[in-house]
């Protein structure tokens, strides 16, 4: 990174984590147990599956396509995990790879579709959305399956470590997504269609193979955000994830990610999942309602939006 890249870095991540500072002093000064070191490592097992899900929402989006179908598709790795479990007996680690595997299939499905017949990815993975869900209610006849200690030590602070294992992983996961992103000709691949795919072509590279793989790459981490979430509540729920979708879109846009392509950082995700954590925290510690949180979470997003609109234009004008 030249001089210039790295005074950028600072000040964007700077700002993203002043606001992650003031929310905890405004919720640590209005709640009495907020700043309470329990509090702090529950924020933090509790986000994994949203931080899988905005790694792959980045890369997505940087690419210049979008995917509402993350959330089911979580659901429906939970339940392939969990019918393997229950049903068929499978130990965990045959299960996982299986697992992450339907999730694979799904975002090929989503990369293919959209890639080769040039249909929007808003309107493949809307199908996909459904197709997903629809299966998954099939698979556990819309029942929750319970797993207890088989899964659960992958969602809990391991011994002397106050976090869990998915916590960790999901923090290597987004190194390794910047790395991906930031320094190496994918990730140049990745910021060049999102910024013109048509130049891109006729400079003589292929796009559909990176677009392919984005969404393959989100189907994966759809399934190491089902077995996180699976972890957490001990039990395969088929209605699990319903809306997680926006609140990556959300913690995505908030990190710096363009829903216009071309533009993003799988740090600045990071940040907007932490952000998106502890208001939800920060407001069920006040006593404010499910109902107003979802009115809350639905103004941060329209904001991060509208932010975005602003710097797209602000960018436009400057160029």
């Amino acid at each position: 990174m030249t001089g210039q890249a790295w005074k950028r870095a600072a000040v964007q991540y700077g700002g993203l984590l002043g606001v992650v500072v003031v929310l905890l002093l405004v919720f640590g000064l209005t709640s009495d147990n907020f700043l309470r070191r329990s509090t702090m490592i529950s924020i933090a097992n509790q986000i994994p599956d949203l931080t899988f899900i905005a790694v792959g929402m980045t890369l997505v989006l940087i690419c210049g396509g979008i995917d509402l179908s993350v959330g089911s598709q979580l659901a429906l790795a939970s339940a392939v995990l969990g019918v393997l479990m229950t049903d068929f007996r499978w130990p965990l680690w045959a299960a996982v790879p299986v697992s992450l595997f339907s999730g694979s299939l799904c975002g090929l499905w989503n990369g293919v579709v959209s890639a080769a017949f040039r249909i929007p990815s808003f309107i493949v993975t809307l199908g996909m959305l459904e197709i997903a869900r629809g299966t998954t209610k099939v698979l556990t006849d819309s029942q929750s399956l319970y797993l207890g200690s088989s899964v659960e030590w992958f969602g809990v602070p391991l011994s002397g470590i106050p976090v869990s294992p998915a916590f960790l992983l999901a923090v290597g996961t987004v190194l390794a997504g910047q790395f991906l992103l930031t320094q190496t000709v994918f990730g140049r691949y990745c910021v060049a269609i999102g910024t013109s795919e048509e130049t891109v072509r006729l400079s003589g590279i292929r796009s559909w193979p990176v677009l392919v793989s984005v969404f393959v790459i989100s189907g994966i981490l759809c399934g190491l955000a089902g077995l996180a979430q699976t972890a957490r509540l001990s039990t395969v729920d088929p209605n699990a994830a319903v809306g997680l979708e926006l609140a990556a879109i959300a913690a995505c846009v908030i990190g710096g990610t363009s829903l216009m392509g071309g533009r993003g950082s799988v740090i600045g995700s990071f940040f907007g999942v932490l952000i998106i954590a502890v208001l939800q925290t920060g407001l069920a510690h006040l006593g404010v309602s499910d109902a107003s949180k979802q009115i809350i979470t639905g103004c941060v997003i329209v904001a991060a939006v509208f932010l975005d609109a602003l710097r797209t234009r602000f960018r436009s004008n400057g160029a």
